[in-house]
């Protein structure tokens, strides 16, 4: 069969069918899996259709194959043309999002843990208790917060195509995630990171390679709009190149949804866009960077939420462990004390309160109740091992009733 034909076919296939892996067409056409790539890489390439893990997926909807562009310029233009769009949308057709909906473009990592008494000093070698390799990522974190704390969840992510990818693929097909796309890098391997875990107090220090998650394209942004379309909340982190975060939080901007970005890890690329985010959530390292002040207490962190509102930022929380939670609405401050928690490990803690804010604010919670909310979701997160392992909302309702 003649390369040309083959594609036709392909796309004849995709087209009746939605979605084909690779495996699948390498045997119906019987060729290699590495043709069937370049033939998928091709149509791709051409906007035919769409590349997902282990295969591929048809463009057929018309908002999202008009955004996909091959350059930050035409991306540009797209969005200028959708916000003219959005203008004229009338209020019914506004209100017919699914409510409780989260949006979330992030990492996916892989956790390689050691649990240790203590640190280890510069070239020091020391034993540790245990290991344990699991799924992370602060978005993939926050996508399963979100998830466990009742919002229907659309997760987006870059993997390689190294023993990792598969491991993310049967993660969040095994979770309670409402769906996901995993796009494929050929450079790049699976991110990952290594995590010490104190057995002392709970704390970590942690290393990421973010191998994939630093390659996402404006094309593979813009696919998600059609999911944006349908989304309560875009929850955003900086994790994945800057180019493509900014992307999305521009494309959610200009459909009129909200747009929350926990700023970690901290790059001063964001600075010139937070007018673009409805929050901000930075934890106090991270606050301390956005706006110069050192927090050491709620009163320097009022200062420096101040500050960052000032930079255009309109709604303000900064997380602080256990003194809680700080929120600036634009007006006035509103400090959420920290439920009381036995530490076992605090490394998805900042993940656990995003999810969970966001999920909260999605299904249509004040500003302070949702940072109420996500305090106690986040106090219940650091009580289990593993940045991944949420507690179900039940669990959260309980310990709001106690305070």
């Amino acid at each position: 069969m003649f390369l040309e034909e083959r594609r036709n076919q392909i796309l004849a296939y995709l087209a009746k069918h939605e979605r084909a892996s690779v495996d699948y067409l390498a045997t119906a056409f019987a060729v290699s899996k590495e043709t069937i790539r370049s033939d998928l890489n091709e149509l791709a390439r051409l906007h035919l259709i769409q590349r997902c893990y282990g295969g591929a997926i048809i463009v057929r909807r018309l908002l999202q194959s008009e955004l996909i562009a091959p350059s930050g310029e035409n991306f540009e233009v797209l969005l200028k043309r959708l916000e003219k769009q959005n203008r004229h949308q009338t209020s019914k057709q506004k209100g017919n999002s699914m409510n409780g909906k989260v949006c979330i473009l992030g990492s996916f990592n892989v956790d390689i843990v050691a649990k240790v008494m203590r640190f280890p000093k510069g070239g020091e070698s020391i034993m540790a208790q245990g290991s344990a390799i699991g799924p992370g990522g602060k978005g993939a974190n926050q996508a399963m917060a979100a998830s466990r704390a009742g919002a229907q969840v659309y997760f987006i992510a870059k993997v390689g195509t190294d023993q990792f990818s598969q491991f993310a693929y049967d993660h969040f097909t095994a979770s309670d995630i409402h769906s996901f796309k995993l796009y494929q890098s050929d450079s790049e391997p699976t991110g990952n990171a290594i995590i010490y875990v104190s057995q002392q107090n709970g704390e970590n220090m942690i290393a990421i390679h973010p191998g994939a998650n630093q390659t996402i394209t404006d094309d593979e942004v813009a696919a998600i709009a059609s999911e944006l379309t349908t989304s309560d909340v875009l929850l955003v982190q900086l994790e994945n190149n800057f180019s493509a975060t900014l992307n999305a939080i521009k494309l959610a901007h200009t459909l009129g949804k909200k747009v929350i970005l926990n700023p970690a890890p901290y790059s001063s690329e964001i600075l010139p866009y937070l007018d673009y985010l409805d929050v901000i959530t930075p934890n106090e390292t991270e606050a301390s960077l956005l706006s110069g002040i050192d927090i050491h207490d709620v009163d320097d962190a009022k200062e420096a939420a101040l500050k960052i509102a000032a930079l255009g930022a309109k709604r303000v929380i900064i997380t602080m462990g256990s003194r809680g939670a700080l929120l600036l609405d634009g007006k006035q401050f509103q400090h959420i004390p920290a439920f009381p928690a036995l530490g076992v490990d605090t490394t998805g803690a900042g993940d656990a309160f995003n999810g969970a804010f966001a999920a909260a604010l999605a299904n249509g919670q004040s500003l302070v109740q949702a940072a109420t909310y996500a305090s106690a979701f986040a106090s219940l997160a650091v009580e289990r091992e593993g940045a991944s392992n949420m507690p179900e909302h039940q669990q959260v309702i309980a310990r709001l009733s106690q305070r």
